[in-house]
């Protein structure tokens, strides 16, 4: 499989967040600035998920061990995997979501959004969210991890990975970031970490997000198995159709409208304030009179 990938390694990340800043930054995605607007939620996780205006996230896990230390401390990456069969563009009626095929990220035009949010219910991450979300429901539309494809289309890496100290994420050709990614696994299987592995390979018909995960799957918000739920596929050509045929029903609709309303000519009338007539301007009869004290006749 061609195209790039993000590389992240679980076992160099020190949580710093700097990712998450560079990423609101580069994107101009707000945070709220109220004091204390955020309840303590008893972790560093911070937002506790993604939400409409945050596309990525580090996560944190405690777990104890049997080891001096007493507990492995996990932290972890939520954002977009960019599936290698990705879900979300299986299930958008409007061609909203789309892979580019030079990079292989899923990318997205906030322009064809429809708030339909089909995208999540069939994402196996449970990635994209939506702006606009609240009572009133207007507005909807979705935001979400694009790979920074507009800084890579020009050479450069994705925000985060530019702001990452301590060198735990990468960018560049899939094959050479799975490459890296397999002898980082290799080193922490001698140095002890048993369950490290390699995570994004292979999944969803292989991913351009790659994971070295340091500890057990179970330490990391991350599916064992993550597949495209066959409701999608069932669906897909489903909604396909169904959104051909409710753009035509509109424009035959339009037309429609159009037709009927040729030569319709809507006669015009004034009111003389002295007889309280309403003429017709054209004819100059009385449609009707208005009766100031008795009210209209």
């Amino acid at each position: 499989m061609s195209g790039v990938a993000i590389y992240y390694d679980a076992s160099r990340c020190t949580a710093c967040k700097g990712c998450q800043v560079a990423c609101k930054t580069w994107n101009e995605l707000p945070s709220p600035l109220e004091k204390n607007s955020q309840e303590w939620s008893g972790s560093l996780q911070n937002p506790p998920d993604l939400n409409g205006n945050t596309r990525l996230v580090m996560t944190f896990r405690e777990a104890d061990n049997d080891t001096k230390w007493g507990i492995d401390w996990a932290f972890g990456r939520r954002s977009c995997m960019h599936c290698g069969e990705p879900a979300c563009v299986i299930a958008c009626p409007t061609g909203c979501l789309q892979k580019d095929e030079d990079t292989g990220f899923v990318v997205l035009d906030t322009d064809k959004c429809i708030g339909c949010q089909y995208c999540r219910s069939a994402c196996p991450f449970d990635v994209p969210r939506h702006t606009g979300v609240g009572l009133d429901g207007m507005g909807i539309t979705i935001n979400k991890c694009t790979g920074c494809v507009d800084r890579v289309r020009h050479d450069r890496s994705p925000a985060c990975v530019t702001a990452c100290q301590p060198e735990a994420l990468d960018f560049g050709p899939r094959d050479e970031m799975i490459a890296k990614a397999e002898a980082r696994v290799a080193t922490l299987h001698e140095r002890g970490f048993d369950k490290a592995r390699v995570y994004g390979k292979d999944e969803v018909g292989g991913c351009h997000t790659i994971h070295v995960l340091k500890y057990g799957l179970e330490m990391y918000e991350l599916p064992e198995n993550p597949q495209v739920p066959e409701f999608t596929r069932a669906e897909d050509g489903v909604m396909k159709v169904l959104t051909g045929v409710g753009a035509a029903g509109v424009v035959a609709g339009l037309g429609l409208s159009f037709l009927t309303g040729v030569g319709y000519h809507r006669d015009e009338q004034r009111y003389d304030e002295k007889t309280g007539d309403i003429i017709d301007v054209d004819t100059g009869e009385v449609v009707r009179h208005i009766d100031k004290e008795a009210g209209e006749r």
